[in-house]
């Protein structure tokens, strides 16, 4: 199979060294220092269980896409529609667009600029960039899909290639997990710096109680909303600190390289939607408001 990845950071070339490692065909759209180091070098892939570099394409231009049966569009939520339509001229005319990023709506999103089939797919993968062509892996990597006619045929693809995918009815209510668990996680690792472990093992600070802050919010605008959430939503905040105790959050990683981070489709998605429905979301909105004032802090330390 032909596999195109639009915005190829950590997430995307994870999932996509593991398919070109496979055997599949992978060409990487991604800035130009990455793309230069993976044609020059490889991908050098470097999980919990291996470390090794994969061959595969790599291209700075969204034409990179062109023949591709499956398109895996990792881009910042921000970037949704400017990368949807960039790419939209090269798909392929049966390709199919998995959107594994960050958020609720970024599948709806694009699917209404685009004619092809769009799924909405969760990740759940611990994934950092460790230098151009160089992604380290810190844990997990299952993804959880939306039913279609080529569902199975892709999770059959990736589970071959050692990536577990679920299809799911409920990949919805799957997404507003996700986002509950990005709504703790995120703001605080890029608050503080702190990789997930060190978040948690902070003895005498209760901070399992101001997550459970957060995630209450989430819950209440999830519940006014119909969003029908995975049993087990709330007991997986804490154990996710376990099983990823050294990742740090990707918006972490964006005020590290001085990039504007997703928080506003993140802790502040929660906040617009209890805005829109009478629901009060102090937690959620002090949490976007501290990184947006990171965000101006970097800023302003980077222009003087």
């Amino acid at each position: 199979m032909k596999i195109a990845v639009m915005g190829a950071g950590a997430v995307g070339c994870y999932y996509g060294g593991m398919l070109a490692r496979a055997g599949h065909e992978v060409v990487l759209v991604a800035r130009a220092a990455h793309v230069e180091a993976v044609r020059r070098d490889g991908l050098l892939l470097d999980t919990l269980s291996f470390s090794e570099r994969v061959r595969l394409q790599a291209d700075t231009e969204p034409s990179g896409v062109q023949g591709a049966q499956c398109v895996l569009f990792c881009v910042k939520s921000t970037d949704t529609e400017s990368a949807g339509q960039a790419m939209k001229p090269y798909l392929a005319p049966d390709a199919v667009v998995l959107s594994l990023q960050n958020g609720v709506d970024n599948a709806e999103r694009l699917q209404t600029m685009l004619a092809h089939t769009v799924l909405p797919a969760v990740v759940y993968v611990a994934a950092g960039m460790a230098g151009p062509g160089h992604v380290r892996h810190h844990g997990r990597g299952e993804l959880v899909i939306a039913p279609a006619p080529q569902s199975q045929a892709i999770a059959q693809t990736f589970a071959a290639a050692g990536i577990p995918v679920q299809v799911s009815d409920n990949v919805v209510g799957a997404l507003w997990a996700k986002l509950v668990l990005n709504c703790v996680y995120n703001p605080l690792s890029a608050l503080t710096g702190l990789a997930y472990g060190a978040i948690v093992d902070s003895p005498g600070l209760n901070v399992p109680r101001m997550m459970d802050d957060i995630v209450q919010e989430c819950l209440a605008v999830a519940h006014a909303k119909g969003i029908a959430l995975p049993a087990g939503t709330v007991d997986a905040v804490l154990p996710l600190a376990a099983s990823m105790p050294t990742q740090i959050s990707s918006t972490a990683q964006d005020l590290a390289r001085g990039r504007p981070t997703e928080i506003d489709h993140l802790n502040g998605y929660i906040v617009r939607q209890g805005e829109a429905l009478g629901i009060a979301t102090p937690a959620n909105r002090m949490l976007q408001t501290l990184v947006h004032l990171r965000e101006k802090q970097m800023a302003t330390q980077a222009n003087t």
